[in-house]
């Protein structure tokens, strides 16, 4: 009896002493040692901008609309850069629906008010797939292509609107025809970290090639040199860890800050 009583002691003093130290001194420590040694990245490696406000993070991606920017790579993170739903899209190289798109059909209000009565059904995008981006892509940075259908070169007109705009829903119509899938073909490679998300949805560097190809919208729409250009963003470009482990990347943040502060200048 005198045993057991000796060891619950014991037990209960080694869980308390352990709660301690694993719980309360050891993250103290870690925590001193972070603010101590490298308070930024500790923190977050938070980026400010010119009015000192917080940005964002060098280490995590996020999305920029406007042409004068480089664009991020895509990302599957909940709605599309969440960092708080990272994620990739979970779809391999021999999805279909990763290749070609999906489309969903819905009702669409005739009515201006809402709840008007349902009118027509139409087609919508659902999930874009890898063909339309490469498309999108190859319209923002003026790349030039071909679409080709059944082994012939289609007019471009045939998917647009009168408004001249890419019908995006009759274009993955068109790439899940299987018997005759219509294809893009660009003058050059895109790389694929251009149309494709990370797995974590959040990767904040893009490649070399994929910035150099982006040079030269962004420079006509900030009115600057392309070699301009080019030069912030091998400043903005990191080296492969430790020299040997992947490839060189471009911080998508850090690049167009450093362009935004330029074209203040």
């Amino acid at each position: 009896m005198k045993t057991i009583i000796k060891e619950t002691i014991t037990s209960i003093f080694a869980t308390l002493l352990f709660a301690v130290i694993v719980c309360g001194i050891y993250p103290v420590v870690v925590w001193g040692a972070g603010q101590l040694i490298f308070p930024h990245q500790a923190n977050g490696s938070l980026i400010e901008g010119s009015d000192r406000k917080i940005v964002g993070s060098e280490w995590l991606g996020q999305n920029f609309t406007s042409a004068k920017y480089f664009q991020p790579r895509p990302s599957a993170a909940g709605t599309g850069y969440d960092a708080a739903s990272s994620s990739g899209s979970n779809l391999g190289p021999t999805s279909k629906k990763f290749i070609n798109g999906t489309t969903k059909t819905i009702s669409v209000a005739s009515g201006v008010e809402a709840g008007g009565k349902p009118g027509p059904a139409q087609d919508v995008v659902d999930f874009d797939g890898i063909k339309l981006r490469v498309l999108n892509y190859c319209e923002a940075n003026g790349i030039s292509y071909d679409l080709q259908q059944g082994g012939e070169t289609v007019d471009a007109k045939t998917f647009k609107t009168e408004k001249g705009e890419y019908d995006a829903a009759k274009l993955i119509t068109a790439f899940n025809d299987d018997a005759k899938p219509l294809t893009i073909k660009p003058i050059t490679l895109i790389p694929g970290d251009a149309v494709t998300a990370s797995g974590s949805g959040l990767d904040p560097h893009i490649s070399v090639k994929n910035a150099q190809l982006q040079a030269a919208r962004v420079a006509r729409e900030r009115s600057l040199g392309v070699e301009v250009v080019k030069a912030e963003i091998e400043k903005a470009t990191a080296g492969a860890q430790f020299g040997i482990l992947g490839d060189p990347g471009v911080n998508v943040l850090k690049l167009n800050l450093s362009l935004d502060k330029l074209t203040v200048k």
